[in-house]
């Protein structure tokens, strides 16, 4: 005896639906995704190509690689260096506070002299660079 077969259609599997979801997911993680942007930031200080010629002032402090400060013809240690810039701070004032800082300086160092600066209420600061040798406009 024989028995009719039933014809069945081939199973197919819709990848479409898939498809979107992973793009969906892909998009989410893109958007939410924290990037770490300061590895690609390579700086060389101090220069600067716009920069412009200040007058001369009074008040110039003056910060060196090691974290040594000169105020004026003056060494000061940086116990010593609120002192010093209290004395002077009325023709700082007046006339603004030039920072010349190496530019191997420690950070800190600067920071620390734009603090007490501020403090004092100095609000002219000036942070003198030499002119760049080559015009880099290589900015990300």
């Amino acid at each position: 005896m024989r028995f009719p077969r039933t014809h069945r259609d081939p199973v197919e599997v819709n990848l479409t639906p898939l498809i979107d979801v992973v793009f969906l997911l892909l998009i989410f993680f893109m958007v939410s995704t924290t990037f770490e942007t300061r590895q690609a930031l390579e700086l060389e200080l101090p220069e600067s190509v716009s920069g412009a010629a200040a007058e001369a002032t009074p008040v110039t402090l003056v910060i060196g690689a090691s974290g040594e400060y000169r105020l004026g013809e003056h060494r000061v240690t940086g116990d010593e260096l609120s002192e010093a810039l209290a004395e002077q701070a009325d023709q700082a004032r007046e006339h603004g506070l030039v920072l010349e800082a190496d530019g191997q300086a420690r950070h800190a160092a600067v920071v620390r002299a734009l603090d007490l600066a501020g403090t004092l209420g100095i609000r002219q600061v000036r942070i003198a660079t030499t002119e760049a040798t080559s015009t880099r406009a290589e900015i990300p």
